[in-house]
């Protein structure tokens, strides 16, 4: 039975849920296109906490409620805001943005993003922080800050040239276009496109496939994978092989090579 959590709240805009190992972070502000505001990115910020450090939580899955995954920064909470030269509060929502992203890049689980809809802005550096992503054919990834004067923020200058290049990087923040999904795919934005009305059973399927694996092989691999982006070959040799040495005393693997001897399937416990 699915496990409903708020241990800081009740949310306003954000639900998560907890059931079989699958931690799910909802982005629920549909009227808005789930566009942050300064109350509910704070919210991103507490549930996402809340989620990585759940002991039941394998895999974690970031979503949007309605037709659109995120649609970034709420531009009438932004305008206010500016308008009334309130700097900070402006500020506090770009920081909390980047709080928000390094929870996720550094959590120990894997973290899915299922695009239900358009990801836009802060919304399409959202779905860039996260491991994996898998869209709807409806859905849409687009660099929009240049249309009201803004800058990328929550990684976007990091991510997106690591996924593709500088170049395209550049070409995608000066178009400010949303690329359609099959285009994302093309680029590597992406890892999977699926029909609108299977996406929640695809992003099901994959996650509950991440939660069956070893937790502590796919937190080492994780470390292993980001830190490798900016380290030399002997370094990563280096690692990989700490890496396996723990892997090699664990429980996890005493019971992977039992369950492979056996022809049955492992069950993992993160030791």
């Amino acid at each position: 039975m699915a496990e409903e959590r708020a241990a800081v709240g009740p949310y306003q805009h954000v639900i998560t849920r907890v059931e079989d190992g699958i931690g799910t972070l909802l982005l629920n502000r549909p009227a808005r296109l789930n566009a942050f505001d300064g109350v509910m990115r704070e919210e991103l910020v507490r549930a996402a906490r809340e989620l990585v450090e759940h002991p039941g939580v394998r895999v974690m899955v970031v979503t949007g409620s309605g037709r659109a995954f995120c649609a970034g920064a709420d531009v009438r909470y932004m305008e206010d805001a500016l308008s009334r030269e309130d700097f900070e509060s402006a500020m506090a929502l770009v920081h909390s943005g980047g709080e928000l992203v390094r929870l996720l890049r550094q959590a120990p689980q894997p973290v899915l993003a299922s695009l239900n809809g358009a990801a836009a802005g802060g919304g399409a550096n959202l779905a860039l922080a996260c491991d994996l992503r898998i869209a709807s054919e409806n859905a849409s990834i687009g660099q929009v800050f240049h249309r009201i004067g803004l800058h990328p923020d929550m990684g976007g200058t990091y991510f997106l040239p690591r996924l593709i290049g500088p170049s395209r990087a550049l070409e995608l923040i000066w178009s400010t276009d949303m690329v359609p999904a099959a285009r994302c795919l093309e680029l590597g934005l992406v890892n999977r496109v699926v029909p609108a009305d299977r996406l929640s059973e695809e992003t099901a399927r994959w996650a509950t496939r991440l939660a069956a694996l070893p937790p502590l092989a796919v937190r080492l691999v994780k470390q292993a994978v980001y830190h490798g982006e900016r380290s030399d070959l002997a370094t990563a040799l280096e690692r990989e092989a700490e890496h396996q040495l723990i892997c090699f005393r664990s429980e996890d693997a005493t019971e992977g090579l039992a369950a492979f001897a056996n022809k049955r399937d492992p069950v993992f416990h993160g030791r």
